[in-house]
């Protein structure tokens, strides 16, 4: 016999500068509560080496990616450095209903898109600030995936995403990822006690009343 879940599930948005270490941040995440689900995004542009389709991303056609948004099929969705990016929005839905939380490793755009849905209400947004620009670029020349002139557009790309922090729930500075990590634990922890994730408190406050009513 199934069981209602006893809490719905969060929609954790992680959005940062590249650089910032969100992708890093949203692994640990993961190796801390395996349960957690992560929304696999679905875009236009080519697979990286290494890139999996339907694990790191889902790989389609533009005419494929704007025939779902047309159907009202994505959650969210921008165009980002000449391609689009977004997440399909059947598989968190039946996510979160069944009590499970999605994490999504999105931009300021999806963020705020997600936010103003109709699940909007149980969204939990993060904002994962660098230390410093230096630092920010030393990250990014360190990974070596990019050339000098890429480099200098995600540089300036860095900062229209830190232009937008204010729109976040959370704001973390990640200047030592076990500080982070420990900190967005808690931040998920909390929340996932919020009132409205828990829709089984409705029915025990009306027991507590039914029983108040018995005894007096």
């Amino acid at each position: 016999m199934s069981h209602a879940p006893t809490r719905r599930g969060l929609l954790i948005i992680l959005s940062s500068p590249s650089g910032a270490g969100k992708s890093t941040l949203a692994r640990r995440l993961r190796d801390w509560d395996p349960a957690l689900g992560f929304s696999v995004s679905s875009t236009t542009r080519k697979p990286r080496p290494g890139e999996v389709d339907g694990e790191h991303y889902h790989f389609v056609t533009e005419t494929a990616f704007k025939g779902d948004v047309a159907q009202g099929e994505m959650l969210e969705h921008a165009h980002v450095f000449g391609n689009f990016y977004g997440s399909p929005k059947g598989p968190v839905e039946n996510a979160i209903n069944k009590g499970r939380d999605v994490l999504f490793d999105i931009d300021w755009q999806g963020a705020q898109q997600i936010t103003n849905s109709a699940l909007g209400q149980h969204t939990l947004s993060i904002f994962i600030l660098p230390p410093s620009i230096a630092e920010l670029r030393r990250r990014l020349e360190n990974r070596a995936q990019d050339d000098a002139d890429t480099i200098s557009r995600r540089m300036q790309k860095s900062w229209d995403e830190i232009s937008h922090w204010g729109g976040y729930d959370y704001v973390l500075v990640n200047d030592d990822l076990d500080t982070t990590e420990a900190q967005l634990k808690t931040i998920i922890t909390a929340t996932r006690l919020r009132r409205l994730q828990q829709p089984q408190l409705t029915d025990h406050v009306r027991a507590l009343q039914s029983e108040f009513e018995e005894l007096t």
